[in-house]
């Protein structure tokens, strides 16, 4: 059963309905969280506030304000739609609750997005995870690489963390899963239709596979949801491993330079010469690993490098 606060979090929020009226997008929810904790304001006081009192405590035009009562009015259709969701198995989480990510929050602060879909236990999130990257375009040798990490990590008790797309992602999910670990994939569209698959149902049902998304569950793929969704990787993991990544370019790069700059996580990157993205990773900062790595996360501050010089990259 939704709580009051977050209730007003999905109608002002969410994509589901939204056709005659623009939801808030992440950072306009953070910016009117951030005034209403100043103001000692809850999201389920908004509904009773006049319109002279938002013009006050949020700084809001006429059109604003007629923009938050068009999402507010939605609430009827908004039922209906997470009703018909439920049904299909898949629920919604907001910043109010206290199941929602707090790696990410903790990571993240105010760049958390306000609220997420998912299907599965969400105790997975408490769970040690480490985070899997890469190229949708893989060979043999890279599966097999994947596989080998991802088989280690698991003697170690940890999960995998990755984005479900197809390639290194949905490769590191499978040998987790094979393995009897466990797997959180944020994904960034199709969860509708993935959430149909029987053995995605299996998984879920068994408790080892939980599903993230903050994209609406009907989207289709969209490149720039993609990019966002992945920070939350980095952010759930303890460390994430980058199996294979083009230079300066596409998905996997861009994801990893954030996690360097803004320091997520530990980056680890396989070390392959005949790959110029890698190299140019572990010359950013990332841990430079070999087939032959233990898989000993706890001791990763020992492969750690000295990155000050190298990281100045970014400030250019």
């Amino acid at each position: 059963m939704m709580n009051d606060n977050a209730s007003i979090i999905v109608a002002l929020c969410s994509h589901l309905c939204a056709d005659s009226c623009r939801p808030l997008e992440p950072s306009e929810w953070t910016k009117l969280a951030d005034k209403m904790i100043a103001q000692e304001l809850r999201p389920k006081d908004i509904p009773e506030l006049s319109d002279e009192d938002m013009k006050q405590h949020f700084g809001y035009s006429e059109e604003d304000i007629d923009r938050i009562k068009r999402l507010l009015d939605r609430s009827g259709s908004l039922t209906f739609e997470l009703e018909k969701l439920s049904s299909m198995g898949i629920k919604i989480i907001t910043r109010a609750d206290k199941g929602y990510p707090k790696a990410l929050k903790a990571k993240l602060k105010g760049s958390c997005p306000p609220l997420f879909y998912f299907s599965g236990d969400l105790s997975l999130l408490e769970q040690k995870t480490v985070g899997f990257v890469g190229s949708r375009t893989v060979g043999d040798e890279d599966t097999a690489f994947a596989e080998n990490m991802v088989s280690k990590i698991n003697q170690h008790g940890f999960g995998v963390v990755s984005g479900g797309a197809k390639g290194i992602d949905s490769i590191s999910s499978a040998a987790s899963l094979a393995n009897g670990s466990f797997c959180i994939e944020y994904i960034s569209d199709s969860f509708v239709r993935k959430i149909k698959k029987k053995e995605v149902i299996t998984e879920i049902q068994n408790g080892k596979l939980l599903l993230m998304s903050m994209a609406k569950p009907d989207a289709g793929f969209n490149a720039g949801m993609a990019m966002q969704r992945n920070k939350y990787i980095y952010a759930q993991s303890e460390v994430t491993i980058v199996v294979r990544s083009d230079y300066n370019k596409g998905g996997t790069w861009g994801g990893a330079t954030e996690a360097l700059k803004k320091e997520y996580c530990p980056v680890l990157c396989r070390d392959h010469k005949k790959y110029p993205g890698n190299m140019g990773l572990i010359k950013l900062g990332a841990v430079p690993i070999v087939d032959s790595w233990d898989g000993n996360v706890d001791n990763i501050s020992e492969l750690m490098p000295d990155v000050g010089e190298q990281l100045s990259i970014f400030d250019e």
